[in-house]
């Protein structure tokens, strides 16, 4: 089994410490992927952590996680509500595959309560904020070595 994990993260997130830091807080996606490389490193593990506001390339990413990766976690932000093309690139990920999202969103707008993630999801973490990408990679790196 690889040793890598791959964080993919989608459309907005790169905006995150400016983007509406009421709801996602303040720490920036560069803060989460330096926390995250420690985390993934210290538990054995390499780490793929990237963010695309396309959805196609999104797509590739999942699919390139597929073929590489020891698990994956994704927070797909808004494509979580809307895209069953990446539903059904989720469904070729046999690894452990994690759901993130800062937010919790059942607890926001109606529209963000289709979700066609989780259905291909091994868990889901939300409303954590950053720090459910840390429980994210701990429990990654929990699934990998079982």
């Amino acid at each position: 089994m690889s040793k890598t994990l791959y964080i993919l993260n989608g459309p907005n997130l790169n905006r995150l410490g400016t983007r509406e830091p009421d709801v996602y807080g303040t720490k920036t996606l560069g803060d989460i992927e330096k926390a995250c490389a420690e985390l993934a490193r210290d538990g054995g593990l390499d780490l793929v952590f990237r963010q695309t506001n396309a959805e196609g390339t999104l797509v590739d990413h999942v699919q390139e996680a597929a073929d590489h990766a020891g698990a994956l976690i994704i927070n797909a932000g808004a494509y979580t509500h809307t895209s069953v093309a990446l539903h059904d690139a989720l469904r070729l990920v046999s690894v452990p595959v994690i759901e993130l999202h800062l937010s919790n969103p059942a607890a926001r707008e109606d529209f963000r309560r289709t979700n066609y993630v989780a259905p291909a999801a091994t868990a889901s973490i939300c409303g954590f904020g950053a720090m459910g990408y840390d429980m994210a990679v701990t429990a990654a790196i929990r699934l990998v070595k079982t």
